[in-house]
């Protein structure tokens, strides 16, 4: 009898450590599926990156270094810090860049005023958002050979430009309206963004170009030119950023945190153009010359700023200024209607007053 109590009170003490150590597995399962779940929410989270907001850009030209703000996303990220994907659709000029934006490739097109005013003239609703260049850079050069110092010596002689829907051509039309002249009375032809060496060459009597455009033509030895700035004719603004009418209704969130980026980048390659010259090495297609892309940023920088966004800030538009130029390019017979600046300009996307020095050389 006491043996058999003894194996009964065994049975009981193995049975009572069984359910012991099974609590002790299920507890111990348990606090490894919570600790796993804990761990597993925030490592999910880590590995989705912020939603960023995508805006494609339809460029004038190539990625070249002029723009090399826009250009170095990868390693700056001026974009990103404000919930942007940027992207770059290049193009021919900037009746290019509006077919682009025209067409749903883009979002925001990088233009110049004549061609956005051809346009407006077609009827395209478009709104006008950062003056990017507010200086006039276009000019057209001749060789001292060819004796051509005033816009009426341009008559009967071969001028070339960078595309048939290009600033170089619209800026071209309006320094021949001065002597009252129109393309008729010369001959255009395309040369592409190299158009200096066809003047070298003397393919061209002239070409309409820019001021880095020249300065790049000089350092591969242009030699000696006579050069007419259509800013001393009619000084407006060289390139904006303009977006479709339905754009700018539906987006305002976005477009201001891609202008408030731009800006971002603007700012950096006015206060630090050395590293932007080192940065266009690796992302501009014509930018294996440090020294030559830090004097084409210069160049750039400078007509960034102006007397306006020393007051108002970086992308300030002039309005009174604007409506000089849609005024004037209607009396040059470039366009036909009357353009109410007012009507498709407006600077409420515009960050807060960034006001920036350049940088001393």
């Amino acid at each position: 009898m006491k043996n058999q109590l003894t194996n009964q009170e065994d049975l009981k003490m193995k049975n009572q450590a069984t359910n012991h150590s099974k609590r002790l597995i299920a507890g111990w399962a348990a606090s490894c599926l919570v600790a796993l779940c804990a761990l597993c929410v925030p490592m999910h989270s880590w590995s989705q990156a912020p939603k960023l907001d995508k805006v494609v850009v339809a460029g004038w030209s190539k990625p070249i270094t002029e723009i090399t703000n826009l250009l170095v996303e990868e390693d700056k990220g001026f974009f990103k810090a404000r919930g942007v994907d940027l992207g770059y659709l290049p193009g021919a000029g900037g009746g290019d860049a509006l077919r682009n934006l025209l067409s749903g490739q883009a979002d925001v097109a990088f233009t110049d005023p004549g061609s956005l005013f051809a346009a407006l003239d077609k009827g395209e609703k478009l709104r006008v958002i950062y003056d990017i260049y507010p200086q006039n850079v276009f000019n057209v050069v001749s060789l001292k050979s060819q004796n051509i110092f005033k816009p009426a010596d341009l008559k009967g002689k071969r001028i070339g430009v960078y595309s048939l829907s290009s600033g170089t051509r619209q800026n071209l039309q309006v320094l021949l309206s001065q002597a009252g002249l129109t393309e008729a009375d010369v001959t255009v032809i395309v040369t592409g963004l190299l158009n200096f060496a066809p003047l070298m060459q003397g393919q061209v009597d002239a070409t309409a170009a820019t001021d880095t455009g020249l300065l790049v033509g000089r350092q591969r030895g242009l030699g000696g030119v006579n050069v007419m700035e259509v800013k001393n004719h009619l000084n407006i603004s060289s390139d904006f950023f303009v977006v479709r009418e339905d754009t700018y209704q539906q987006k305002k969130d976005v477009l201001k945190r891609f202008l408030h980026a731009y800006q971002d980048s603007a700012k950096w390659m006015i206060q630090a153009p050395e590293e932007a010259a080192k940065l266009a090495v690796k992302y501009a297609i014509d930018g294996q010359n440090a020294s030559l892309n830090l004097d084409i940023i210069r160049l750039r920088n400078e007509s960034s700023v102006s007397p306006l966004t020393d007051k108002r800030g970086l992308g300030a538009l002039d309005m009174a200024s604007l409506q000089k130029g849609a005024n004037a390019y209607k009396t040059f017979g470039v366009i036909q209607r009357d353009i109410k600046i007012s009507e498709v300009v407006s600077q409420d996307l515009l960050p807060p007053v960034m006001t920036v020095k350049l940088a001393k050389r």
